[in-house]
């Protein structure tokens, strides 16, 4: 799984069938902290995501085991949105 912040949405007019009616989101990987590092990801939507929340993407074949992308040509999914991360500090 992939720390990320959704910057952006992607349009696409023309594209695979099994596509059609699947929000596309831009989002640049983070660390834990939010800061931002290098690369970015287009994703399919599949909890409601929007601009500036911080999500867990997957990818790979795992991006195609939810009910909403089962089967359709995508390689990054978001799965969750989230909500706090607590980091505990070693002594």
């Amino acid at each position: 799984m992939i720390f990320a912040k959704v910057i952006g949405t992607v349009v696409s007019t023309q594209k695979d069938p099994k596509l059609t009616g699947k929000k596309l989101l831009l989002c640049k990987e983070v660390d834990h902290s939010g800061k931002p590092l290098e690369s970015y990801h287009v994703a399919v939507d599949a909890v409601q995501a929007g601009e500036d929340d911080f999500v867990l993407l997957t990818y790979g074949s795992a991006a195609r085991m939810t009910d909403l992308t089962k089967d359709a040509p995508i390689d990054a999914v978001i799965m969750a949105v989230i909500d706090d991360v607590n980091v505990q500090e070693s002594a």
